[in-house]
Formats: C-alpha cells, sequence, structure tokens
C-alpha cells in the first residue's frame, strides 16, 4: 500500500479532509442563507438526524446489505459473461460478425425499459434487480476484453505456436495476460453502472433496498430520507470500486506504477 507518511501524501489527504469539511459547511450554511428550504435542500445536520432516525428505525443498514448483495452478484455476473463473451468474440472473428449486431441492439435498447418486463417475468423479486445490472455491467467488460484480444500482435501468437504451444497455452500465457490492463478497465466502469442497474430496479419494482427508501423518501416528501438513501448508495458503489482498485493494483503490480501502490 502506499506510504501514509510521505509529506506529499499528508498534503494530499489533508486538502481532501478540508475540501470535504468545507463541502459539508456549505451544506449546512449555504440553504439557509440563501433562503432555500430545508424540504426542497435540508441541511446536512438535519440529513445526519434523518439518517440516525432511519439507523434506528428503518432498518437502513438491512436496505443497505439488500442493495449491496444484489449489485455484487449482478457485479460478478454480468463481469462473468462479459468476460466468457469477449474472449469468445475475440478469438473467433466468425463468431464476432454473427453475434455483434445483436449485442449492440442489446446495449443500444434502454436498460430502463427492461426493468418492468423482468418484474412481469419474475415478479418482485431480487431476480430483475440484478438481472438489469447483468446488462449494464455486461457490455463495458465485453468490449474491453474483446478490444484487448483484437489488439494482440499476431506475430506473439505465431511465436508462441512456434514453441508448439497449445490452445490453451497460448490463451493463459498471452492473451489472458494482455486482456488483463482493458478488463480491469472496464471492471472500474462496471463498478459504478452496477449499483445504477440495481436502483433502476428498486425504483420500479422493490419492496426493499436503497431504491425502495427513494421512493418511499419521496411519496413522504421526506427530502432528508432521499438523501440518506443517495448517500447510502455512494457509500456501496464507492465501496466495489474501492474493491476492484485493490484487487487491480495487486494483479497488475508488474505494470509501470503499480508496484508502489502494490507494495
Amino acid at each position: 500500500m502506499s506510504d501514509t507518511s510521505n509529506p506529499a501524501t499528508l498534503r494530499i489527504m489533508g486538502g481532501s479532509v478540508l475540501l470535504l469539511l468545507a463541502f459539508l459547511a456549505a451544506w449546512e450554511w449555504a440553504p439557509t442563507a440563501f433562503g432555500i428550504p430545508a424540504y426542497i435542500i435540508p441541511p446536512a445536520s438535519k440529513v445526519w438526524h434523518e439518517f440516525a432516525r432511519m439507523f434506528a428505525n428503518d432498518h437502513l443498514i438491512y436496505h443497505t446489505l439488500i442493495t449491496g448483495m444484489q449489485v455484487l452478484v449482478g457485479f460478478l455476473l454480468g463481469m462473468l459473461l462479459g468476460m466468457v463473451v469477449g474472449f469468445a468474440l475475440g478469438m473467433s472473428p466468425t463468431a464476432e460478425f454473427l453475434l455483434s449486431p445483436y449485442i449492440l441492439a442489446l446495449q443500444i435498447a434502454p436498460k430502463v425499459a427492461f426493468a418492468p418486463l423482468f418484474v412481469i417475468w419474475f415478479g418482485y423479486t431480487v431476480y430483475p434487480k440484478i438481472l438489469v445490472a447483468v446488462l449494464i455491467v455486461f457490455f463495458p467488460v465485453m468490449i474491453n476484453v474483446l478490444g484487448a484480444v483484437r489488439a494482440i500482435d499476431p506475430d506473439v501468437v505465431r511465436l508462441a505456436k512456434s514453441f508448439s504451444a497449445n490452445r490453451w497455452q497460448i490463451f493463459s500465457k498471452v492473451e489472458f495476460p494482455a486482456a488483463l490492463p482493458p478488463f480491469f478497465a472496464g471492471l472500474r466502469i462496471a463498478a459504478t453502472l452496477a449499483v445504477i442497474g440495481v436502483v433502476v430496479g428498486e425504483l420500479v419494482g422493490g419492496n426493499s433496498g436503497l431504491g425502495y427508501l427513494l421512493t418511499y423518501g419521496e411519496g413522504a416528501g421526506n427530502t432528508a430520507m432521499v438523501f440518506v438513501a443517495i448517500i447510502m448508495l455512494t457509500v456501496v458503489g464507492i465501496a466495489l470500486y474501492g474493491g476492484i482498485v485493490l484487487i487491480e493494483n495487486r494483479v497488475l503490480h508488474w505494470l509501470p506504477g503499480r508496484a508502489r501502490v502494490a507494495s
């Protein structure tokens, strides 16, 4: 991990903390100073009190864990599907030619439109939320892996074949390592999109989760509750994104600039 005793690192961390404090101060006093009613932008203190109330009375942690679980499952399934399809299309130009128009059509279709359809098919269960997340996560992972496989130098593959490497050895020693940096770049994008997919599913047909709390807060006119739900969704997304970054730094420690981070 990075050296937190480094003066430059300490300055960056200090600046980040000061920026956060300035933001919270502005959030607390700016709405009142500009005459903005609390039902439009509640002060930070009111949001904090609402957080404490929801934590004690509205099972906030339970709803957060439900959303987090759905985000994680949808992310993992979408990641696996995108990785498999990306490698399959990258290694088979015929398959890419046949399937690319349909994959593109699936990506162009608004994912929000699939959520009501999944609710009709599977009811008010976890499956519609997870499926929307899978659809959203799939494409960035697939396209990054596909682009990485297609960008591999053919001479490197021919060199491996000249050393009697079989198909599995070419994949494991050449194609898979070459695809890892773009693959993780796709995962970073997908980590944020997975949260959006689950929330869309919960907004359309949810009876639990943070998306449900968003809808409930909107119906009750409780702006502070909506802010709390948004903040908790942000925490879920940051946790997933941070996990991807940590894994990436460990796996890709051999890349320039990564050794310092992983050490």
